[in-house]
């Protein structure tokens, strides 16, 4: 019987990163599990069930921009690690290019140098989906890119560089709009903006029309396909990970608004274009609309402290589409166990925010 593997996840407090180690730890997969990050999971606000499965593991506390710390944290007395997923990386939006340059492309090869140079089995990085714009037709692997966010664009930066590195094998995955528990960037605050509109008992308003593209992926599917490429993946290759609900802002729209039982509309493709050209001052008319309503609600329900909010960054706003397809990874022997999107999977972040006292109940009640 084969030896299950040992696995070291850099950036393991985040979202990707957590249901990762509840994936692992969940299904019995590994022999060892690492974790690094910055953040401790005491202040990562892991819920019950992803604190079950962090108390079986091992914490490494380590800045991965340092060399020298990233250094330390592949040395095991163990021998090892098969495996190492890098999930590590400046994920806010709206940062200056130094930011960007340290969190994303500094880090990313510091840990790809390290896990070249302790011959590691398979490096796994997590990219971006944001690398194209078009609508017309869902994107492969090996359509020209056009990264249309900071962060996108030094994650094609690690993309090219990873070539560069001799013997590492490595696969990557630009995953698609990923939501799911955990979730606080990709479709959560969304559903936050569904609640305000709620909370103030207007129709819920968006930008340019319903048939912007936003493809996406649960998180779950990006757990099983991420261990999946570490024994099938060819090395060298990029895979995108996107359901096959097609998604649009349409859908996430008529969901939120199934959810929150609130009317949607669009502004139009030529108010949303004139808007473009202060688009800065809209982007902060937008948010400062909907994070008063939420403070408020956060307080009447007795919330003193939450990492969550409505904001989206201007770069969110703009009509740049996430239309992939997702099939190339299918051709190794894998499939999408989440297909769609659905009230369900929305509801499901929801229902865990609420639990751990993140989330104002009576926004989220019928």
């Amino acid at each position: 019987m084969e030896e299950k593997p040992r696995v070291l996840i850099l950036g393991g407090t985040g979202f990707i990163g957590r249901n990762l180690v509840h994936y692992l730890v969940s299904n019995n997969l590994t022999s060892k599990i690492r974790i690094v990050d910055k953040v401790m999971p005491p202040m990562a606000w892991l819920n019950k069930e992803h604190k079950e499965s962090f108390s079986k593991v091992e914490f490494k506390h380590a800045n991965l921009i340092n060399s020298k710390a990233v250094e330390k944290v592949f040395e095991d007395e163990g021998g090892g690690f098969q495996f190492v997923i890098n999930c590590a990386m400046e994920t806010k939006y709206g940062q200056m290019e130094s930011v960007y340059k340290e969190g994303i492309l500094q880090l990313s090869m510091n840990c790809a140098r390290a896990a070249a140079a302790h011959k590691c089995s398979r490096y796994i990085e997590i990219s971006s989906g944001q690398m194209f714009s078009s609508s017309k037709t869902a994107v492969k692997e090996d359509h020209k890119v056009e990264p249309w966010t900071n962060l996108a664009k030094h994650k094609r930066l690690v993309e090219v560089e990873l070539e560069t590195i001799p013997d590492l094998d490595y696969c990557i995955v630009r995953p698609a709009i990923h939501y799911g528990i955990g979730d606080r960037r990709g479709l959560t605050p969304r559903l936050i903006i569904g609640a305000v509109y709620k909370q103030i008992k207007e129709k819920m308003k968006m930008l340019w029309t319903g048939s912007l593209k936003m493809n996406t992926v649960h998180v779950y599917d990006v757990c099983r396909a991420i261990l999946h490429l570490c024994h099938h993946g060819n090395k060298g290759e990029i895979y995108h990970l996107v359901d096959k609900g097609d998604t649009t802002q349409g859908k996430i729209s008529e969901l939120v608004s199934e959810v929150f039982d609130i009317n949607h509309d669009y502004v139009g493709t030529a108010m949303s274009s004139l808007a473009k050209l202060n688009f800065k001052s809209v982007a902060e008319d937008i948010n400062e609309k909907h994070m008063m309503p939420w403070s408020e609600a956060c307080q009447k329900d007795g919330i003193i402290n939450t990492p969550l909010n409505p904001y989206l960054d201007q770069e969110l706003l703009y009509d740049k589409h996430i239309h992939m397809d997702g099939t190339k990874i299918e051709s190794t022997g894998f499939c999408y166990d989440r297909p769609s999107l659905t009230i369900d999977s929305l509801k499901e972040i929801l229902d865990d925010y609420v639990e751990m006292g993140l989330f104002p109940p009576s926004l989220a009640r019928p």
